[in-house]
């Protein structure tokens, strides 16, 4: 698995947001279009790009990978995280 700073090439603003997913159990990897991709079993995929448009993508980006999780968390499927 590659790291946060591999991952961000250089996009400082995103290196948070992967620092993040990492430590909450997602994989994260880059899509052959140059975006991520945030997977987690039992969950599906979110994709975000792989530069921030605005000062709130970020934050966006964090809040759909934590709705990911309570959601499945409400309908039974994934159990931690």
């Amino acid at each position: 698995m590659s790291g946060a700073h591999e991952l961000s090439r250089g996009h400082k603003q995103l290196r948070g947001l992967i620092e993040f997913a990492l430590q909450h159990g997602w994989e994260v990897v880059r899509t052959p279009g140059g975006h991520l991709k945030f997977t987690k079993p039992g969950l599906p995929p979110i994709y975000t790009g792989s530069t921030a448009s605005d000062f709130r993508a970020e934050r966006n980006a964090r809040a759909q990978l934590r709705r990911a999780v309570r959601h499945a968390n409400a309908s039974g499927g994934e159990r931690h995280g």
